[in-house]
């Protein structure tokens, strides 16, 4: 059996704290072990993952107790949640439900000062057997639950400490949500397989971090919002310098930025790719020399490769797009009671379809350059990746944000237009009528940095980009055509 808690289970004083509650491990496999033992009559559980003590408890009595998580987003829409709680056959929450919609489970209370010894299972559970039960955002349908056990969710963690050196003498702190791979699996479970300390911060902020920092924290885990925040926030920043590891995931992180906190602490934040199906599969190690834009070899265990929409090999020149693939011990078993899903993503050859498009360079350096339903342009031609694109413009004093995307053209194929949202201070003024020059200024920027052809060809100002509930930019309806 795969002891995912291996940390955990041998105790001791080591900290983990939630929202101001803090336990020792001790205290934390006591509590756990008691709320086990009222979970054992149910095969798969909802945790209504708000960033609370609750969630954290709940989520290790389960695994304790051999019942599959269900982590059920706390700002999910009634519709999502139905579907969720329908599909899943979850058969009762633990710890709480949201207000009024519990859909009608019944509710397993928990007891955060209990305490019960922990006993090993004298029946253990196959490496197999589920873990997580996580659903995908939905921007395509109605999510889908992905299938993770326990063994693939031992192999990402133990990947990602052999790459990053984490060990149990860190202390991991962030301020994620504990609904996903990044903030539960990777930023709770991480330092309980490792036997290290977490500290979850509660929101996100500057402040936050640093008071982390001083307290001890050697690692932090970031999206890229939050890691903008702290680099326009030096005073905060500066305390970060005596952190280990900077982390950054979920999205690339803007050049400017990675420069900034670099300056700021003198550290260059590491970034890292993967999804809920996969785990993370690509990181930069600690131990290499974290590159801008790309997010660093496969982890131990892990393969991957490059092919173009014929199935033919892309090379690993650093500047071909080709269709990422991945197979390895982190994949997740499938989507629960999607055979037509699973038959969409899975090769004949045993290779995952991860849907993104990439580039590797010789020495098995990634770089993500977006999704190839959306994201893979083709252009007179050129396949071209709108992530790299972004990048660029994101390096511009004048952009604050931006999405590139492909529009039909008669006469290469597909344009390449680029959304901008200006910074307030870089707005044109009367003498700049309707942007052009400045539009003109970001065509020049990008062509002195990317090939001729990786030049947009529009550009269109607005004031904010369509963004659904989890905040990732609609891209298709920006699409004109």
């Amino acid at each position: 059996m795969t002891e995912l808690l291996l940390g955990l289970t041998r105790g001791g004083p080591t900290r983990v704290t939630v929202a101001g509650t803090t336990w020792t491990y001790d205290d934390l496999l006591g509590a756990a072990s008691a709320a086990a033992a009222d979970l054992a009559p149910y095969r798969r559980v909802a945790v209504h993952a708000t960033p609370e003590p609750s969630t954290v408890l709940a989520v290790v009595a389960a695994l304790l107790a051999g019942v599959v998580v269900v982590p059920v987003p706390p700002d999910s829409g009634a519709r999502e949640r139905a579907h969720v709680l329908g599909d899943s056959a979850v058969e009762a929450w633990v710890g709480t439900a949201p207000p009024d919609q519990s859909g009608g489970l019944p509710v397993v209370p928990l007891d955060l000062g209990a305490r019960a010894p922990y006993t090993p299972p004298t029946d253990p559970l196959p490496d197999d057997a589920t873990a997580f039960l996580l659903y995908t955002s939905g921007t395509t349908g109605l999510p889908k639950g992905v299938l993770l056990s326990r063994a693939a969710v031992a192999a990402g963690l133990d990947g990602l400490a052999d790459a990053w050196g984490w060990t149990d003498a860190d202390v991991l702190a962030h301020g994620l949500p504990l609904f996903h791979v990044h903030g539960l699996l990777l930023g709770v479970l991480g330092p309980l397989r490792l036997g290290g300390g977490v500290v979850h911060v509660g929101r996100p902020t500057p402040e936050a971090y640093a008071a982390a920092a001083r307290d001890g924290a050697t690692m932090f885990f970031g999206v890229p919002t939050i890691w903008s925040r702290i680099a326009e926030a030096p005073e905060h920043a500066k305390d970060l310098a005596s952190a280990r590891l900077l982390v950054s995931g979920s999205a690339a992180l803007p050049v400017p930025v990675f420069e900034r906190l670099r300056a700021l602490t003198g550290h260059d934040a590491v970034e890292r790719y993967g999804m809920s199906e996969t785990l993370i599969t690509v990181a930069t190690r600690a131990d290499a020399a974290p590159r801008a834009g790309w997010v660093g070899v496969p982890v131990a265990g892990v393969e991957t490769r490059l092919q173009d929409e014929h199935g033919a090999a892309v090379p690993h020149d650093g500047e071909s797009v080709g269709n990422l693939q991945v197979r390895g011990a982190t994949l997740f078993g499938g989507y629960l009671n999607r055979p037509d899903a699973d038959a969409e993503v899975w090769t004949d050859d045993g290779w995952f379809r991860t849907g993104d498009v990439a580039v590797v360079d010789p020495a098995g350096w990634h770089r993500i350059v977006g999704r190839e339903s959306i994201d893979l342009i083709k252009s007179g031609g050129y396949r071209v990746g709108a992530g790299e694109i972004e990048t660029v413009l994101l390096g511009h004093p004048a952009v604050a944000e931006t999405a590139v995307v492909g529009e039909p053209d008669a006469d290469l194929g597909q344009r390449i237009v680029a959304h901008v949202v200006l910074r307030p201070e870089a707005v044109p003024g009367p003498d700049d009528l309707g942007g052009a020059a400045l539009a003109t200024a970001l065509t020049a920027y990008v062509g002195e940095q990317l090939n001729a052809h990786k030049r947009p060809r529009e550009v269109r100002f607005t004031t904010a980009l369509p963004r659904n509930a989890m905040g990732k930019v609609q891209k298709k309806q920006l699409v004109q055509g």
